[in-house]
Order: C-alpha cells, then structure tokens, then sequence
C-alpha cells in the first residue's frame, strides 16, 4: 500500500487539532477533538479514526504522524516527574540550591524559593576534575561513583540518573566514564549527561538542563511508547515524529534521549505555521498571535523565520518574574505567553474587581455554553453574549452552545455583584483579555526594541481570530491576516515545518584569539552529529543544509547575543565578517555599539534543516452563497452594530468586502469591524486592512547609522 498521507496533531489544553494531507490524492481535511488530559493519546487515536473514515483512507497509507506535546511543561509545572539522582564534582553538590545566588524579587520579604527537583540526599559529590580549558587537574573517582549509584538505586530507588561535572562542556570524558560504570551496574538505568543535554558553560543552568531532562524521561518514554502501540493498533507502521522547540522535526528516538528539548513543542507549531505563510506571503514582518483554550502565544517573525532564543525557564512560580522558574539551556522559539485563552475563568476578586485568567475551564468541565458541567463564566462564554460566536454553528454545528446558561453564570457570577448588565459584563470580560494581550505584546516587542505598527498580525487558534480585530485596534496594527483553517493551523504547523537539528559546544575564548582549528573541528562534529539525527528522519544526505552561528559579548559582559556567521572553515581572514556580524546585531537589539572593547565568543551553534514541505490548507470554494445573513455584534469604539455573516468556504480568492463582518469557519471565527476592509488571497487568506482616522507616522531606527559609523 502506497503511503501519501501525513497527519498533524496539536495536542491543547481544551481541544487536540488535526490535519490531514494527501499530495497525491488531493486531500486536505481537518479535525478537531476536545482534548482527554487523563489519557491524551486516546484524543490523538479517536481523532485519526475519524479524518481516515472522512477521507476514504486507510491506516497503511499513512506516511508519517507528526506530534507536539505539551506533557514536558506540565510535568515540571506539576512537579510529577520521575526520582531522580545526581553526580556533580565533588564540593558542587549544592549548585542547584546555590542558583545564581540572587532573589528574583528583592522587594518581597516572603518570598517563595524555587524547590529544586532532585532533593540533597539524592545528590552525591563525586572526586575529580577538569579544568576551564579541558585538561584532567585530578582523575575520576570510579569507586565512588559506583558507590554512589548503588545507593541510588537500591536505597534510594531512583528512576533516572543525572551526571553534571565541572567544566564536561570543555571535556565530558569524566561524564562518559561515568555513565559506562553506571550503565556496567545497571544497563537499565536511564542516564542524561550534561555535556551531551546542555555542553554550554554557566554550571547552575547546565546542572539544572541535565536534571530536568533526567526528570522527565521515564514519563516521555512511557507516553511515546504508548502512543505507538495505540497507533499501531490502528494499522499505522509509518514514522512518528515529534516537534522540538525551536520549530524543528525529529525522531521518537532523539525525542526520548533529550526529552528536555520538547518543552515548547506544542506551542512552536502555530509560529512555525506563520513563518511558513510569511515566506508564502512575502511578509517580512508578522506578529504570530495565537489563543487556544487557555493561554495566549505572541511571537515575531521576520524574514521568514520566528525569533529564537537558547535558554528558556520553566515552570516558574511567577509567571513574569524571570529566575522564578528552572533555568533550561535549550533553543526554543521565542514568544510570550499569557494565561489569556478561550477558557479563561473570568471571577471577582477579594477587592470586588474582574479578573479574567489565569484559571482556565480546559476541556473539563469546559465553558459553561459547552454545556459539560461549567459554572464560571469564560471568555469564549463572553463571545457568545457578544455576538462572535453562533450557538448552532459551533464546530461546524456538531456541538450546540448554550447561551441560556451563559446568560445565568454571567447574571449570577458578575454582572449581579457588579450591578451591572449581561452585555457590560460581557464587555467587561472581553476588554480585559484584550488589554492583558495588546500589554505582553507591546512588552515582547519593546524588549527587542520594536515597533507593532511596523508589523502584521497573523491570527489563528481557535479564539485567536475572534479576538485579533481588538488586539488589532489596540496596537495600532494595520494588518490583520487570518489564514484558512485558522482553528487547527498549529497542527498544519507540524506538516510545514522542516527536520531540523541544533547542535551546540561551548568554548569560550577571546576572538582574536581563538583556536581556529579547535573551532573547525567542534563545527564537524556537529555536523556530523546533527546530519545523523536528518538521516534518521528519511532526509538525504544532499538536502542537509547548515547554519552556523555563534554566541558572542564584549569583554566583561555577563551576557550574550547570537550571531549569525559565514560557514566555515573559518579562519584568522574572516575576523573582519564575523565582527561585523557581531556589531549589526548588538546595534539591532541595543541600538548602539561599543568601540575599542574586545569581543569574546562562548558558545559556538549549527543549525541543519532539510526542505520544508510546500502544502496549502485551501480548497474548492463550496458553490453556495457566501453571505448567511447578519446578526448582532459588539465592536470596541463602535457599539453594538449589525454585521453580515459570511461562509468562509465559500469565499473565492480575489472576493472584496467590507465590514462589519463576521466570517465562520468549522474550527474558529472571525470579525472585523466597520473601519475594515478584506479580500481573499490567492492561498484562502483573509488580508484585512485596518483604517485609522490619523495615521501616525513611524520615526527609522538608527541602528545601520550606528553599525556604519
């Protein structure tokens, strides 16, 4: 049986997307499926089921099933991750506790510590050690290593090892002969090494990284191993693939050896989706605006590629209050997120205020309209008052919405104690979570030093594209793009996106004074190393493509910018270029530069991709009329207005219109008030411009004065 099917599944707090293509037959379909939390494969498993009977296709043709979890994040959130031990260098057992010895809020004097996850008893000093630049000051201590697992494992019963030595980023020969003792006493044990998870200096994130992936594996492997004998069980036998965080695709097998670098794999999908369309588009600049169930996901795009960062924390304890989580050395795309979703609980607070978020319904019990056993009203309750939603065609009409239980929770929970109407109350809801998005925006962008007006905005999830035309309004964005099938574009995210491999080694040195030959060698191991992880994917060697970059500071600065560099070999002729690299983006994020200051590398990066997939989520405009009718709708500024309601399927590329409006689709919708205007695009997008009254303009940066002078 021939494979031509792919599949994409985006597992979200309230409901689990698919999509379905078939180049060869010509088949887009899509699916959506309120997510099992108790059980989030049986939501993959039932939702496969369907999109195979809708489309005629059976299980053997399957080629592959791409995934994005959010299991990671919630075991570190959850802290219900695995036992884990850890060996460090002797005398830095305490490294965990010690942190970066600084309080993330200095203000407060009951400050809650972040609880580490491997307790002190469970982390033993281990003799000996390598030195900065990788040279052995005193050898490995193998008695007391096999001492020490040994207690681990029989007394202390733990499920997963951690192994962090001083300075393994330079030289991890002290780690590997560890984990060969251990592996000789226990072949079962599941081990993560620090130089192989983080080989990056800075001793308390790298420690941290080794432990939290040390933490989650056994959980991960149970999952995915799961996950394919319930697939198998279906007839599948093509590949599963998993999303990392950087928006790359891998193997089940390299996603359970580093299962740590899955942490922001659900929610790098949908960016990876918007860098797509931006390429397709020609956009060079996209706000990637995505709100599912319970959070709210803002990333930028430019060139055709979403912002990357290499260190991420997780499962902080406030959520914007950096060094209240567990500092992770890996690359993740780089987004703000807010408890801000269609499910958020809107609820008085002690002082009599509306607070929406950051509690959220989920998919159990739901919003009260989904009529499963809510009772706090929720801001897809909110925008079915408002006019947004349609109670009969929700789900394409498969699950009908009560609005008369939306009216007695928003009467009994707010607008009651309040003392004010449904409608106000509604507004009120509606207002908040706009304000809460159009704030994290502006914050992600001005800590780049961006301008939104520069921008489009780029909506999808399911509540995304019902409130993209107020987040809109209020960054004075001119631009608003919802793409076809905006509800389930994080799982046409997994379909679009290419198998990619980041490799990293840390090797810090003065950049006149590199070890050029030191530098060449690192660059080949990585390639080799990440060309094996493509090859596993199915890719051919020739496809490979490579990136290398470079992570780089002036002398004395505690910090680094990456830095794109011209593939190699390098050598003492390209110090010119790469200093010049290193100056264009430290005036594009600082806007100003530092003369007559050495510049030091520390960490050294590749990045290897195959091709991307090129698919469409259009189809063939159904020939019925595009314009249901209209109804009521309330738009900020405006009021209560009667909007026309339209198809989206049966809106044909090259179709102009006019607001108010509402556009439905089976997995979300959109509206767009009386100062819009909309067309379809040749790719089913809906290009909707925004006009404002007065026009302000926007003042040049002054970055490229800066770099040239």
């Amino acid at each position: 049986m021939k494979k031509t099917t792919r599949i994409g599944v985006d597992i979200g707090g309230t409901f689990t997307d698919f999509v379905l293509h078939d180049q060869v037959r010509g088949i887009i379909q899509t699916g959506k499926r309120l997510t099992t939390p108790e059980a989030p494969s049986r939501a993959i498993v039932e939702g496969v089921q369907r999109l195979l009977a809708e489309t005629n296709t059976q299980a053997g043709q399957i080629a592959s099933i791409v995934h994005g979890t959010t299991l990671i994040t919630n075991t570190v959130l959850e802290r219900s991750g695995a036992r884990v031990g850890l060996l460090s260098t002797d005398g830095f057992r305490d490294v965990l506790e010690m942190g970066r010895e600084s309080r993330y809020d200095t203000n407060d004097l009951f400050l809650q510590q972040v609880p580490v996850i491997v307790p002190r008893p469970l982390r033993h000093g281990i003799g000996g050690r390598i030195k900065a630049d990788g040279t052995e000051h005193e050898p490995l201590d193998e008695a007391a290593v096999a001492r020490a697992v040994t207690r681990l494992v029989e007394h202390d019963k733990i499920e997963a090892l951690a192994i962090a030595f001083f300075h393994a980023y330079r030289n991890p020969a002290h780690e590997q002969r560890a984990r060969a003792i251990v592996h000789g006493l226990y072949p079962d044990l599941l081990v993560s090494l620090s130089a192989e998870v983080a080989p990056e200096i800075r001793e308390y994130e790298r420690t941290t990284t080794a432990c939290v992936n040390a933490y989650v594996q056994p959980r991960v492997h149970g999952y995915l191993d799961r996950l394919k004998e319930d697939l198998a069980a279906l007839g599948f036998d093509g590949d599963l693939f998993i999303m990392l965080s950087s928006g790359g695709i891998t193997t089940i097998e390299d996603a359970k050896r580093f299962p740590v670098r899955l942490i922001e794999s659900g929610p790098a999908a949908g960016a990876m989706a918007a860098a797509f369309t931006a390429r397709q588009m020609g956009e060079d600049r996209l706000i990637s605006f995505d709100v599912g169930g319970t959070t709210a996901k803002m990333c930028l795009i430019e060139k055709g590629r979403p912002h990357v960062k290499h260190d991420f924390e997780a499962g902080r304890l406030q959520k914007f209050k950096q060094g209240s989580g567990l500092p992770l050395k890996v690359t993740v795309i780089d987004m703000i997120e807010i408890g801000s979703g269609g499910g958020s609980i809107a609820a008085i607070d002690g002082i009599g205020l509306m607070k929406v978020g950051p509690r959220s319904a989920s998919s159990v019990p739901g919003p009260v309209c989904y009529n499963r056993g809510g009772t706090e009203p929720t801001v897809t309750d909110a925008d079915l008052l408002l006019g947004y939603l349609d109670p009969a065609f929700f789900l394409g009409g498969e699950m009908a919405l009560s609005l008369d239980k939306v009216r007695n929770a928003v009467d009994e929970r707010l607008a009651g104690p309040l003392g004010v109407d449904q409608t106000t109350a509604a507004r009120g809801i509606q207002e908040i979570v706009n304000d809460s998005m159009a704030a994290a925006t502006r914050m992600h962008l001005a800590e780049k030093g961006k301008d939104p007006r520069d921008y489009s905005l780029y909506a999808f999830g399911g509540a995304g594209p019902v409130h993209a035309y107020g987040l809109a309004k209020l960054l004075k964005v001119k631009r608003l793009i919802v793409p076809m099938g905006a509800g389930v574009i994080s799982a046409f995210g997994f379909l679009v996106a290419a198998p990619a491999a980041d490799e990293v080694r840390g090797y810090v040195t003065e950049l006149q004074d590199a070890d050029w030959a030191h530098v060449n060698a690192m660059y080949a191991e990585m390639a080799s190393a990440a060309k094996a992880v493509l090859l596993g994917t199915g890719g051919k060697s020739a496809d490979v493509t490579m990136h290398w970059g470079v992570d780089m500071r002036y002398l004395g600065q505690g910090f680094e910018v990456t830095v794109v560099i011209p593939q190699g070999p390098l050598g003492p002729e390209h110090l010119g270029v790469i200093r010049q690299a290193f100056m264009q983006t430290y005036a594009e994020r600082f806007d100003r530069v530092v003369k007559d200051v050495g510049i030091e590398a520390i960490n050294w990066r590749l990045t290897a991709r195959l091709p991307e997939p090129r698919i469409s989520l259009a189809r063939r405009p159904v020939e019925t009329p595009a314009r249901r009718g209209e109804r009521k709708v309330y738009f900020a500024g405006f009021g209560d207005v009667m909007a026309s309601v339209y198809d989206r399927y049966a809106l044909k590329p090259g179709t102009q219109l006019r607001g108010p409006a509402v556009v439905e689709e089976r997995e979300s919708s959109c509206s767009f008030g009386p100062d819009c205007s909309f067309t379809v695009d040749e790719h089913f997008h809906l290009i909707v411009d925004i006009h404002y009254p007065d026009a302000e303009e926007v003042v040049p940066s002054a970055t490229t004065a800066l770099v040239s002078a």
